[in-house]
């Protein structure tokens, strides 16, 4: 089991990175929540992992605290949700936002998560209320830096590959983003674009 890389980050482009370890190149998926929390390319990285193993590919999954760990693997465990959905979850919620809307039986907020439907958030707050008051971790604020950078067509258009990544649809990803530059009054960059843009989406 591979439960924690540290290295230089070689490749960031959201929602995958590669931490080279002494040579040796590791990819892994990670949350939007992780994502905003890496430093740059080329720069010391630590992340904790968590393998998934089937039959056709063994994935990494990285995470920046040991804590959106946890809930990952809380999240996986409950009947329909698997990894790629868990990581929509942890990407369009913190894990604050995710524990208020299961004490407050909010379906509504779950339901706009790309893949989750009614029946799998009435199950998410089934299955997660007596587990989500040890998983809440503090809320991560909004990276300044990267609102007051240009948002160039290069970032847009990784923004929308990056929504899309995460399962959501191309012609509601390119909206989002759209939504999400007309949002503010800055410019920003592809992962403080794809921040507001999940923002936007699960607060509309």
């Amino acid at each position: 089991m591979i439960g924690r890389l540290t290295g230089v980050l070689a490749v960031k482009r959201a929602p995958q990175i590669l931490v080279d370890c002494q040579g040796v190149g590791y990819e892994a998926d990670v949350s939007m929540t992780t994502y905003y929390q890496l430093p740059e390319v080329g720069e010391q990285v630590s992340v904790w992992t968590h393998l998934q193993i089937k039959d056709d590919a063994h994935t990494l999954i990285g995470f920046k605290t040991e804590q959106e760990r946890k809930l990952f693997r809380q999240l996986i465990r409950v009947n329909g949700v698997g990894p790629k959905m868990a990581l929509t979850i942890l990407s369009g919620t913190d894990s604050r936002e995710f524990a208020q809307c299961v004490s407050q039986n909010d379906i509504v907020t779950l339901t706009r998560l790309p893949g989750v439907g009614k029946k799998t958030a009435e199950r998410l707050i089934i299955e997660m209320r007596d587990k989500v008051d040890d998983l809440i971790c503090e809320d991560l604020p909004f990276d300044d830096a990267n609102s007051s950078m240009k948002s160039a067509p290069s970032n847009k258009n990784e923004a929308i590959e990056a929504l899309q990544a995460l399962g959501y649809k191309p012609v509601d990803a390119e909206k989002m983003v759209k939504q999400a530059e007309l949002a503010t009054d800055v410019e920003m960059t592809a992962s403080g674009l794809i921040r507001k843009a999940l923002q936007t989406s699960v607060q509309r």
